[in-house]
């Protein structure tokens, strides 16, 4: 993947020194990102474009679906496997039938987990933050 070097090495400067809260945050900015592209592709009829961009978006979920632990997040990681595959179900049909309402539907539901996550991940940075001053 071609790109501005300098943008590419702060990118994965970031990804290295991320903590693993931020790295999930990035995941899910990252499908969203592709999910938008993908509906970006439809309107320019750019079939393989629009494909490309599912693909992507779908092995981040996949990456998702392959992190959660069932034993430490019992009934909240069953249930996020659920919607993750799901959600996956979504964009395969999307592929399919060009469909930017499934989608739209896919991008909404990353949304308002990311929306999640965001709030999860900074509390438990302050929460680790007292406890290290404690």
């Amino acid at each position: 993947m071609a790109g501005n070097p300098l943008a590419n090495q702060y990118k994965q400067t970031a990804i290295k020194t991320a903590t693993r809260g931020q790295i999930l945050i990035m995941l899910y900015e990252g499908a969203i990102n592709h999910v938008k592209k993908a509906q970006d592709c439809i309107d320019k009829k750019d079939t393989a474009g629009k494909g490309r961009h599912i693909v992507k978006a779908h092995d981040i979920i996949n990456e998702l679906t392959n992190t959660l632990d069932f034993e430490v997040g019992g009934d909240i990681a069953r249930n996020l496997e659920r919607l993750y595959n799901f959600t996956v179900e979504q964009l395969i049909k999307a592929n399919i039938e060009g469909s930017k309402d499934k989608l739209q539907f896919v991008q909404k539901t990353l949304e308002d987990l990311l929306g999640a996550w965001r709030v999860a991940v900074v509390d438990a940075e302050k929460s680790a933050k007292q406890g290290q001053g404690a």
